[in-house]
């Protein structure tokens, strides 16, 4: 009997986990609709964070993230968001996004990629055929540049400084003892450039100080209103895109 009961009480608050409701997620939604960007990207990632395997919180984040003109650190949420997708319908919404994203980057060959796999998971959107064919035409205009022709160059960079080289090689021989000395002097008189100098360090995920000082603000103010108003808030609507929206 005891065991009956512990064994009901486990099943009950699985129950319960599995349904928690994400309180974070709709008021990204709405900040995202308010064009607040950086405050929805921070809630986005909070989603996430509470529930690394649901696909709406990454989909969302790599959109704000684009729409602050991070194409490439969206490309990162969108893989994420692949990486959870259970139908065809959600595979078929990341792709087109992701299209957007190398389009963007002038990357045309994997956005035509991407526009394919889209359609391959919805044939029949016709926003998705239409990028998908203009990918290919930026493409044909602009196609890569081929190997063999960098390897020429390359080739012929290498011939030009072996040339000179040899050329070079006496007179710098005949010289060489009558240098050492002053080569020798300016060694020790010399100082880097840069010495003294404080270099810039990265900040994180390639992500620009300003931008990180301004999304660890609004991480910090969310939680905080997350912590006074989890009791009240309610689910609302989805935000509406330009892109493909979930």
């Amino acid at each position: 009997m005891k065991n009956f009961i512990l064994y009901m009480i486990l099943m009950l608050s699985f129950a319960v986990s599995a349904q928690e409701k994400d309180k974070t997620l709709p008021k990204a939604n709405d900040e995202y609709a308010e064009k607040n960007f950086v405050e929805a990207e921070a809630n986005y990632r909070i989603s996430h964070s509470k529930f690394p395997k649901r696909i709406v919180a990454p989909f969302n984040l790599g959109n704000a993230i684009y729409k602050q003109n991070q194409a490439a650190e969206a490309k990162f949420a969108y893989a994420t968001a692949l990486t959870n997708t259970k139908s065809r319908v959600q595979r078929h919404k990341v792709f087109h996004n992701l299209g957007n994203v190398f389009m963007k980057e002038k990357n045309y060959t994997n956005a035509v990629e991407a526009y394919k796999n889209g359609l391959r998971n919805k044939p029949s959107d016709e926003e998705t055929r239409y990028n998908y064919a203009l990918a290919k035409k930026m493409l044909k205009d602009n196609p890569p540049p081929k190997d063999d022709k960098n390897k020429d160059k390359d080739k012929d960079k290498k011939d030009d400084k072996k040339d000179g080289e040899k050329d070079k090689k006496d007179d710098k021989e005949k010289d060489k003892k009558d240098d050492k000395g002053d080569k020798d002097k300016d060694k020790k008189d010399e100082k880097p450039k840069d010495e003294g100098k404080p270099k810039p360090k990265p900040s994180p995920s390639g992500i620009s100080k300003q931008r990180t000082e301004n999304l660890l603000d609004a991480v910090n103010n969310e939680e905080k209103k997350i912590q006074d108003k989890v009791n009240a808030q309610k689910v609302k609507g989805k935000p509406v895109q330009t892109e493909k929206d979930w």
